[in-house]
């Protein structure tokens, strides 16, 4: 079917709407955005109907719902609740070298947690330990830079397109491929951020800001730790999840996937049943184990995770227009080269879902006719331009307060606690002064 480009109207809609009216109604904003999402929602299924009709518009609500949202949401609560039964407690106080430390440990622990785990994980105690410091919003931003974007690169298990990269063949470890592009990328981001955090830091201490202990130090525990062993089972019901359709239990005779029919001939798979029952498992028996001291010393309260639900809801069937969309239009755009793979891929990752996009311009890559480079189930693709891609899909999802999952989270936890984090254009701005000229960087370094 092709798609009319004003079909994507309501997204664009939703999307003004996140960036414009909590500047303009705030108070209205917080207790209404679900109608907004309603609105839009029902206006790009109104749409969708009138174009293709009304059965193809209910498939398409129905595969969204199960198949896009309901393990995204389900993946995201999970982190969350069982996150929120983990504290870090000690005497580390939020000093620009001990910032530097959290967010390099959380960006190397994001290819090995996922980007949402390590993000979920490692924010509490990176706002707890920055509760006395009056300017920390940057702490925030280059947190969602680092932790919940760019650090999920190394492995299938950081990052979704890359997860689908190896349900498409590529191996598990090809992403360490990907490593240098990290490396350079944390040195330049980490180097601004001091700089940025140093000039905060002697701010808030010339305004007579002090650590909320009374002799900072080195010692760090954790309480919950046995929860970590849930954060592992929501890790392996993830890889579960991209590795179970490939075998044939999980295929009917002709190659499909097996699992519960949700209309027009469209099946909920049984590996994301699996999945979804592993992750609420895991959340249900880590509430059970853990004493509720643990979350009161967290300020657990389910606004961050409501917000997220309601808003993605509606960003993720808006958006299926546009993707479709580029799925037409993708392989015509006469992109042969990595800096425009790197570009391209990123730039459509910034406000759309980072891995349908990942699988459009890894498909294209793989039609182009190339017979050196990594094989994989959609043809040879050169390694600098599978890098190119990965890279567009994982990194440029920090464009954008909502390019990935995590970056909206950390906002709203933000938010939550008393962090006033800048706007949606507010934040684009932060990501056009830094994360622009390194990218252009890496596209010099790497992709040319």
């Amino acid at each position: 079917m092709t798609v009319p480009a004003w079909l994507s109207i309501p997204f664009a809609g939703l999307l003004l709407c996140i960036a414009i009216v909590p500047l303009i109604f705030g108070e209205w904003w917080e207790s209404h955005k679900q109608y907004a999402v309603i609105f839009w929602s029902l206006l790009t299924a109104i749409l969708f109907a009138t174009q293709f009709g009304t059965g193809a518009a209910l498939t398409k609500v129905s595969e969204c719902f199960f198949n896009d949202y309901l393990t995204f949401i389900v993946l995201l609560f999970g982190l969350y609740c069982v996150s929120g039964n983990i504290t870090f407690e000690g005497d580390l106080a939020g000093s620009p070298m001990v910032n530097v430390f959290l967010l390099a440990v959380g960006t190397l622990l994001s290819s090995c947690i996922g980007t949402t785990g390590s993000s979920m994980l490692m924010i509490r105690p990176v706002i707890k330990m920055n509760a006395w410091r009056s300017k920390k919003s940057h702490i925030m931003i280059f947190f969602i830079f680092l932790v919940s974007n760019i650090g999920g690169c190394l492995t299938p298990v950081g990052d979704p397109p890359l997860l689908m990269g190896f349900m498409r063949g590529i191996p598990f470890f090809w992403s360490l491929h990907l490593l240098p592009v990290l490396l350079f990328n944390m040195i330049v981001l980490l180097f601004a951020f001091y700089q940025l955090d140093m000039k905060a830091y002697r701010s808030d201490i010339s305004y007579g800001g002090k650590p909320d202990i009374s002799k900072p130090g080195t010692s760090l525990t954790i309480g919950g730790g046995h929860n970590i062993l849930f954060l592992l089972m929501i890790i392996l019901a993830v890889i579960l999840s991209g590795v179970l359709p490939s075998l044939p239990a999980f295929q009917t005779g002709n190659g499909e996937a097996i699992g519960i029919p949700i209309g027009g001939g469209e099946v909920f798979p049984l590996s994301s049943l699996i999945e979804v029952i592993l992750i609420l498992l895991a959340a249900f028996l880590s509430f059970r184990t853990t004493d509720s001291g643990i979350r009161r010393k967290n300020h657990f309260t389910w606004g961050a995770i409501e917000e997220v639900a309601i808003l993605f809801i509606g960003i993720f069937i808006t958006m299926q227009p546009a993707l479709m969309l580029l799925k037409e239009v993708g392989p015509t755009l006469g992109l042969t080269h990595p800096a425009q793979m790197f570009w391209a891929t990123g730039a459509l990752s910034s406000f759309l879902d980072n891995t349908p996009t990942y699988l459009v311009f890894l498909t294209t890559a793989g039609s182009l006719g190339f017979t050196q480079g990594m094989a994989s189930t959609v043809g040879t693709i050169p390694v600098r331009m599978l890098m190119a891609i990965s890279c567009g899909a994982v990194f440029m999802g920090a464009n954008s307060s909502i390019g990935n999952a995590p970056n909206f989270m950390v906002k709203a936890m933000a938010d939550e606690n008393g962090i006033k984090m800048p706007s949606f254009f507010g934040y684009i701005g932060w990501s056009l002064a830094f994360l622009i000229p390194v990218f252009l960087l890496d596209t010099i370094v790497f992709f040319l």
